[in-house]
């Protein structure tokens, strides 16, 4: 029995990751067209550990986040400073950047 036949009562399920690409051969990595093709409703992008461990800057997650929207997914789009930065007082400075960078590249929100 895979996930999606377990869940119920609204219950969604969601991917933590996907590329840019929606498809290629890029190892270890799960193209947004996978995941629409299993029936994975949602991805995660932007997470901290993806930032700070695998290097995904901003671009990337916009880009990964463009890629997602387009094959039809729901993105839950992680923004949010580190520790250094919040005890910085660049709380607002990083979640802006962050936002603006997809903002600036997805054109077409419907």
């Amino acid at each position: 029995m895979t996930v999606l036949e377990t869940v119920k009562n609204g219950v969604a399920v969601a991917a933590q990751n996907s590329h840019t690409a929606s498809s290629g051969a890029y190892t270890g990595e799960i193209s947004p067209v996978q995941l629409k093709d299993a029936g994975i409703p949602w991805v995660i992008i932007g997470h901290s550990e993806r930032r700070t461990l695998f290097g995904d800057t901003d671009k990337i997650v916009a880009e990964k986040t463009k890629a997602a929207l387009a094959a039809g997914l729901s993105v839950i789009l992680c923004i949010g400073e580190t520790l250094e930065e919040r005890e910085g007082d660049k709380t607002i400075e990083v979640v802006e950047r962050q936002l603006k960078a997809v903002a600036d590249t997805i054109q077409d929100w419907r």
